[in-house]
């Protein structure tokens, strides 16, 4: 009889331990309030707002950072802005101006940082693309001449090409005696005729050509012309030797014609009448 009210006891204290163990398990279930405040948290959300989405080196970018009041330590960098210096404007809002640094063309990332009034984290990104204002490529300005010699009086065709915006173009050479103006077709093509200088002497010269003011390139142009210092274009006579002089018959070389032959005609006639 002992043995079974001892059981009974046994079971009810066992039931009674149970039964006071499951509240203890629920309130261990319960959720534990988070320490960690990101984008979208509980107490407000910190964002990061950029006044444009793009643009060149040096364009002015204007931010605005929003985060909880009380928030510490808000920091924005990207390697595509210079020096972001935040500034408190009152409701929970930061603002900064900044520029774009020189960077190669792309997108970039854009962060922000900070810690919240709680101690937690703050966290917000954008993007932000970089483009250059690449100028054009410079043109790609030629000269031909129709011939890479010539004697003085002679004309030389001579052709520029450069860009259709090109204002003036011409070329220089002491072959030429100086400056020939060139005449545009309107579409980057520029021709006009040179003439060899009377005076000039053989040898090379350079022919320098100019587009829009500047020179952009320089040729070898050479000249023949008679005497003036350079190759005769004829060959010089080459005086005869003694030997080679011949003797007419009946004289004596002196050098001079025969007397009877000077004599003029009357003269002869009053010798032989003497």
């Amino acid at each position: 009889m002992r043995k079974a009210v001892t059981l009974a006891a046994i079971a009810l204290t066992s039931t009674l331990a149970l039964g006071a163990a499951a509240p203890a398990f629920a309130t261990d279930a319960s959720p534990s309030p988070s320490s960690s405040h990101g984008a979208g948290s509980s107490d407000g959300s910190a964002s990061l707002q950029l006044s444009v989405a793009s643009g060149k080196p040096g364009a002015e970018v204007k931010v605005t950072v929003k985060a909880p009041k009380g928030s510490t330590a808000l920091s924005v960098s990207s390697k595509a802005l210079e020096d972001v210096r935040l500034s408190p404007a009152g409701d929970g809002t930061w603002t900064g101006t900044a520029k774009m640094a020189k960077v190669a063309d792309g997108n970039y990332g854009v962060s922000l940082t900070g810690t919240a009034p709680d101690g937690g984290k703050l966290q917000a990104t954008a993007q932000l693309t970089v483009k250059a204002e690449t100028p054009p490529p410079a043109p790609v300005s030629s000269l031909k001449l129709s011939a890479d010699h010539g004697r003085p009086g002679d004309k030389i065709g001579v052709t520029v090409k450069t860009a259709a915006d090109v204002k003036d173009a011409y070329v220089t050479s002491d072959a030429f005696g100086g400056r020939v103006d060139l005449k545009s077709d309107g579409h980057g093509t520029w021709t006009g005729t040179a003439v060899v200088a009377k005076g000039v002497k053989t040898g090379y010269y350079g022919v320098h050509a100019f587009a829009g003011g500047k020179e952009f390139d320089t040729v070898k142009f050479s000249t023949e012309a008679s005497g003036g210092g350079g190759k005769p274009d004829v060959k010089p006579v080459t005086p005869l030797k003694p030997s080679e002089h011949k003797t007419p018959k009946g004289s004596v070389n002196t050098g001079q014609a025969p007397a009877d032959a000077a004599a003029p005609a009357g003269a002869a006639e009053a010798t032989n009448r003497a």
